[in-house]
């Protein structure tokens, strides 16, 4: 009996948009909670199936977010996106931050789904939540009045963001919490974790890309079944690097158009800076928090030490 697939309609997801969509044999999907790697990980499988480090379109055309939320229909519909993706004759590579619970499982697609700490993620959330500009995201959602289009108040500082964002948030129906939270975040990587041991589902962790980038691309490669000049590898491992995505941000990062500076989109690639805010009584409560979500080898696995960063360590995205 195949699984009922969950619902997930917030500000990162709009699931009902998988409900038509005709997967192929040979998709890629990319399933990552926001600001853990996906754009990194999409660059990786575009320039696997391309092979070259100068691709054909920017990066959100070749590989587009099919579900992402209805505020930003206006700029990107769901016709639109849908009929990008059926124009594409080579292998497709979809973007979403919905988890595997919530997408058809396809045996002929192939699902990643990438990890990150997630006070990492949350301080991503937190620079990518000021590099956003509030002026065209109300054009974007056609608000009516001045009034609808006034500046949100000045975000928290760092630790109270954390803070909050590590609090038990209110739940859909479902049990999952709403909007994009601790809970949320732990929910997509250990129903994922679960699922590994499916061919089609693999599951990356930030800090193994970071400490060998050129290993995990290899490895991906081979599980996608995809055979790589050995004469352009160096430069396709080149163009997946921090320094590279970000010269090329115009291109690669995703949501330019409501963004202030799409260079920022790639702050800085590191991990372990949100522990620096952070006393060791708000790192208890987090233990505690995440402790209550999923069981002791998960957490184990997800909270791993990062690597020292060096050249191969890719961006923040």
């Amino acid at each position: 009996m195949a699984e009922a697939q969950r619902r997930y309609l917030s500000p990162e997801h709009n699931s009902v948009r998988w409900d038509d969509f005709p997967l192929r044999d040979g998709d890629i999907v990319v399933s990552t909670p926001p600001k853990s790697g996906t754009t990194w990980v999409q660059m990786m499988c575009a320039l696997l199936i391309f092979q070259t480090p100068d691709l054909p379109q920017p990066l959100e055309v070749l590989s587009p977010w099919l579900d992402q939320p209805t505020w930003l229909d206006r700029l990107r519909s769901q016709e639109e996106v849908y009929a990008r993706l059926a124009a594409q004759e080579h292998r497709r590579v979809i973007k979403t931050h919905t988890p595997l619970d919530g997408l058809p499982l396809d045996p002929r697609v192939s699902y990643i789904v990438v990890a990150r700490h997630p006070l990492d993620r949350a301080l991503s959330v937190y620079h990518q939540t000021a590099n956003i500009d509030v002026e065209r995201v109300s054009a974007a959602q056609d608000a009516p009045d001045a009034q609808s289009r006034q500046a949100p108040p000045a975000l928290p500082s760092m630790r109270e963001w954390l803070q909050y964002w590590c609090l038990p948030q209110p739940t859909d129906d479902q049990g999952i919490a709403v909007p994009e939270s601790l809970h949320q975040t732990i929910h997509h990587l250990y129903d994922a974790w679960n699922r590994q041991t499916q061919p089609n589902v693999k599951v990356l962790h930030y800090v193994d890309l970071c400490a060998d980038l050129t290993g995990q691309m290899a490895a991906l490669a081979e599980w996608l079944g995809i055979t790589v000049n050995e004469s352009v590898w160096p430069d396709l491992v080149k163009a997946a690097t921090f320094d590279e995505m970000k010269s090329r941000a115009e291109r690669l990062a995703p949501d330019t158009d409501i963004l202030r500076d799409p260079a920022k989109f790639f702050r800085g690639g590191r991990s372990g800076d949100s522990r620096d805010f952070l006393t060791e009584d708000d790192l208890d409560a987090y233990r505690k928090r995440v402790g209550d979500l999923a069981p002791k080898p998960f957490l184990d696995w997800l909270h791993r030490d990062p690597p020292v960063i060096g050249e191969g360590a890719a961006a923040n995205t």
